[in-house]
C-alpha cells in the first residue's frame, strides 16, 4: 500500500517515525513534507498535496491513502477535506481511527503530534491504514450523500436547509 504523508513543524519528529517504521512495516512512503523543520511554516499546501496524491493514486486504482500530522491534527483535517472527493478523519485512539476507515471509508487520517507518544501514535495510524470499510449499505448510502452535496449542494429526498 502507497501512504502518502504531511505534516507542519509539530509533527515532524513523528512524520519521519512513522516514515521509518511505516516503511520497515512494508508500507511504501511518500512524504509531501516539509523537508527540515521551520516554527513558522504553514501546513495546508503539505496536506492538500499529500490528501490530492491519495485521491490521485485511487482513481488509477491503487491501493492508497494518507496522513496528516500536525500539533492537534485539526488544521491538517480540515485542510485535507479541501479536496474534492477526499474523506479526512481526526482519529485521536484506535477506536476513531477503525471507525473512520469502516463506516465512513475514510482515506486520509490526521493526528495530533502534540496529543500522543511516537509508540500511541503509531498503533492508531496501524489501526487506520489495517482495518477495511465495512461496505455496508448504509454507511455507503451515507457516503455516497455527502458526495452528492459536495457535488451539487444538495441530496435528493433529504431536506437541506439553506441560509439566507
Amino acid at each position: 500500500m502507497r501512504v502518502h504523508i504531511a505534516t507542519d513543524h509539530a509533527g515532524l519528529e513523528m512524520s519521519r517515525f512513522f516514515i521509518e517504521k511505516l516503511t520497515e512495516a512494508g508500507y511504501e512512503m511518500v512524504d509531501h513534507g516539509p523537508a527540515e523543520y521551520d516554527p513558522v511554516d504553514d501546513y495546508p499546501s503539505f496536506c492538500i498535496n499529500a490528501a490530492l496524491a491519495v485521491k490521485a493514486d485511487r482513481e488509477k486504482g491503487m491501493d492508497s491513502l494518507g496522513i496528516v500530522l500536525g500539533g492537534s491534527g485539526n488544521g491538517e483535517q480540515m485542510a485535507a477535506n479541501k479536496v474534492k472527493g477526499i474523506r479526512a478523519a481526526l482519529a485521536w485512539n484506535e477506536s476513531t481511527a477503525a471507525l473512520a476507515r469502516e463506516h465512513n471509508d475514510a482515506q486520509v487520517v490526521a493526528v495530533g503530534g502534540r496529543q500522543h507518544s511516537l509508540e500511541e501514535a503509531l498503533t492508531i495510524i496501524k489501526t487506520f491504514l489495517e482495518t477495511p470499510f465495512s461496505d455496508e449499505e448504509r454507511h455507503s448510502r451515507r457516503i455516497a450523500q455527502m458526495g452528492e452535496y459536495e457535488n451539487t449542494g444538495a441530496i435528493a429526498g433529504k431536506q437541506i436547509d439553506g441560509v439566507n
